[in-house]
């Protein structure tokens, strides 16, 4: 077995790792083919990472033209101690008000003091949700190999 097969998370264990991760990395494809990245807190819903983010925002440009979606999530502070999990697919956008509502009350459970939690319902309406479908799921764990040895 390889390396690369020897770090490989699971399903489950992709699915822990993605339920207590922060922040999500959110990669784009910009008007003339520019990668357009940024971090975003988000929340999971089955195996889909869900965020919101202003509707006149680059990255709602991006999606509403292109849909593919790639988004990382990585933690560890050596070698020996790297995770990550890499989502590729595409975006499907939300605009029903209620649904991109409580995906703010999601978030907003997620992470207390979103800055606006007096307000979701202001802060929702200028607010788009995206939830991205992941056809292909890329993980690693070097904790794993360093068990290996």
């Amino acid at each position: 077995m390889s390396a690369r097969d020897r770090a490989r998370m699971s399903e489950t264990e992709v699915a822990a790792f993605l339920a207590e991760a922060r922040t999500l990395n959110v990669a784009t494809l910009g008007p003339g083919g520019a990668i357009h990245i940024v971090a975003m807190w988000f929340v999971m819903r089955g195996p889909s990472p869900v965020f919101w983010t202003y509707a006149k925002s680059q990255k709602a440009r991006n999606l509403s033209r292109d849909a593919r979606l790639s988004a990382l999530v990585e933690a560890g502070e050596s070698y020996d101690t790297l995770r990550g999990a890499e989502l590729i697919g595409t975006a499907e956008l939300v605009t029903d008000p209620v649904q991109v509502l409580r995906i703010g009350e999601e978030l907003s459970s997620k992470y207390e003091g979103l800055g606006h939690d007096s307000d979701l319902r202001r802060a929702a309406a200028k607010r788009i949700g995206v939830i991205l479908n992941p056809a292909r799921t890329i993980s690693w764990d070097h904790r794993k190999l360093a068990a290996a040895h």
